[in-house]
């Protein structure tokens, strides 16, 4: 059993190299039996979590300001549009991406193909993660990219990336009011 501490400090991708942190031997059981375990466990209590503080009002300020949102996990595309309808978060989001797999491969070239079929230019997209990873893929997809310390990675690993990092998500929305002011007067 590992406490949340360690996990953030030692989480990683590919997921097989964190079980070989944790100690796993794939030499005698496969990756593909533990990580087919552990997606059953997370299954049947996918629904228990609760979103993070704060998740909703970002998500009405990012709408408000006209600016449209995405998804792009590594989780498999079926949970990840559960956790979306669980939370009634569907609203918020133009496209939802997931992998095909539940080994949490994939990521970089969905999101690469993402960037191919977008209106957008890459330059005015900005990815917010929780992850190396998602940095990794940021990069790998041409676009801007910064971290929430409020997932899988502690602040001081997501440090050293040299990517901006935040704390938590309401570090996170006054970076953004800052950036994008709304106004939600009306003129008359």
């Amino acid at each position: 059993m590992i406490d949340k501490e360690k996990y953030l400090d030692i989480f990683c991708f590919p997921v097989e190299d964190y079980y070989i942190k944790l100690g796993f031997d794939f030499e005698k059981e496969p990756f593909t039996v533990s990580g087919s375990e552990f997606i059953a466990n997370y299954n049947a209590r996918f629904h228990e979590p609760e979103l993070h503080l704060g998740v909703v009002p970002l998500l009405d300020y990012v709408e408000s300001a006209g600016l449209t949102q995405s998804i792009l996990s590594a989780g498999k595309q079926e949970y990840v549009n559960d956790c979306i309808t669980h939370h009634r978060l569907k609203k918020y989001f133009i496209k939802i991406m997931g992998i095909d797999n539940h080994y949490a491969s994939g990521k970089t070239v969905i999101g690469k193909n993402w960037v191919l079929e977008m209106e957008y230019d890459p330059e005015e997209v900005l990815m917010v993660g929780d992850t190396i990873h998602d940095l990794e893929v940021a990069n790998a997809m041409g676009i801007k990219c910064v971290l929430i310390a409020q997932g899988h990675t502690n602040y001081s690993r997501l440090q050293k990336t040299g990517a901006p990092v935040f704390n938590d998500l309401f570090e996170f929305r006054k970076y953004l009011q800052a950036l994008l002011p709304v106004n939600r007067s009306v003129s008359t």
